[in-house]
Order: C-alpha cells, then structure tokens, then sequence
C-alpha cells in the first residue's frame, strides 16, 4: 500500500517533511496514526539508499522518534527558509529542534560493511546494532544534520496558495514544489492583478 503523504524525489529528510500537506479539502498528517505512519516508514525503508539491516524489523520505538524528528526537521526548515505560513507550524523550539535531530541521529549508528553477493561480487551493505525501522530514522536524522548544516543544499518553503511543503531548490529560479502549486501560484497573481481592473468588473 503506498503512503497517503506525497512522495516527490526530494531528500528523505524533506521528504519526512512533507508528511503534512494540504489539498482544497484541508491539511493532512501522514503520520497522524500508527498505521499510516508505518505505510511511510515501509516505503523510506525499501529506498536503496535507506536500506539497512538491523536487528530486527520491530518498529514500535522509531515511530514516535518519527514524529518528534518531522516536528523537528519542519522546525529548522521554517527557520532557515524564513517562512511565512502560519499553517501547520511545528510545536517545536528551534533549540529543541536541533537537540532533538542529533539525539535521533545517535540513536542507532550504522556503518559501511562489505557483504558478498549471490555471484560472489563484493557489495557495499549498512549494518545497524539497532532494529532497521530505528535506524532508518536515525538515516533520516544524519541527512538532516547534512540539510541544515552550513552550506548544506538550498531549502525552500512553497509559497504557492494553501501549500505547506519544503524542497531544494537545486536550480535557483526554482519557486514552486510543484508544476501544479506553480499554475495555482501564478493564476492567484493574475486575479489579484486584475481583480480590481475595469475589465475585471
């Protein structure tokens, strides 16, 4: 089953962002229960460059860490964008925020090992001492140290009507997180511009 929150081939720690997005029906929490969360966890965790081999496949403890690394990552992002929006603001401290991303980042340290494949290829694989949903996480976690650190990849918040999400703006004209937040973006302009011309009454 694929997750509800849109998936758009940004970094997995925007991705984990994005897990609150809006549509013209209202805004939504991708990890608002336990089941939907474990759907987005399930797809992170089959990306190839997330995949790690743990202890376990329990994920019981790594998702409240989910939840509290999204506050936390959307807090950072907020500050480091200057976003405006008022909606769906993290309930976090931006110290909070960054105190929370490196305790998540130590929580289950992976490391590079060397595995030999059916044909006898050697193959680079992650290892975790943790359960592989809690080092997914901790992944997540690294990668955000990574996004927020100094001159880490330009992050932006969509600005487009009614949207909450973040991408990285790896061409600098980029404005919109989407083609489809681009043409609402711009038609807001265009009525705004002519809402109170001759032509418009």
């Amino acid at each position: 089953m694929p997750t509800s929150a849109p998936l758009m081939g940004e970094p997995w720690p925007v991705e984990l962002m994005n897990t609150v997005w809006a549509d013209r029906d209202g805004q939504y929490d991708a990890l608002d229960d336990d089941g939907e969360a474990r759907v987005w966890l399930a797809v992170a965790r089959s990306a190839p460059v997330l995949t790690v081999a743990g202890t376990s496949d329990d994920d019981r403890a790594a998702l409240p860490r989910l939840r509290e690394l999204r506050d936390a990552l959307r807090r950072l992002a907020a500050d480091v964008t200057g976003d405006p929006r008022t909606s769906w603001r993290s309930p976090v401290g931006s110290n909070e925020a960054v105190d929370t991303i490196d305790a998540i980042a130590a929580t289950a340290p992976s490391w590079a090992a060397l595995e030999r494949a059916g044909d006898g290829a050697l193959v680079r694989v992650t290892r975790s001492a943790a359960s592989s949903a809690d080092a997914v996480v901790s992944l997540i976690a690294q990668q955000g140290v990574e996004l927020f650190a100094d001159g880490g990849p330009p992050l932006r918040a969509c600005l487009a009507p009614g949207c909450v999400l973040y991408f990285v703006a790896h061409h600098p004209r980029r404005e919109w997180c989407s083609a489809g937040c681009g043409n609402r973006a711009r038609v807001a302009r265009h009525y705004r511009r002519h809402r109170g011309s001759p032509a418009a009454t």
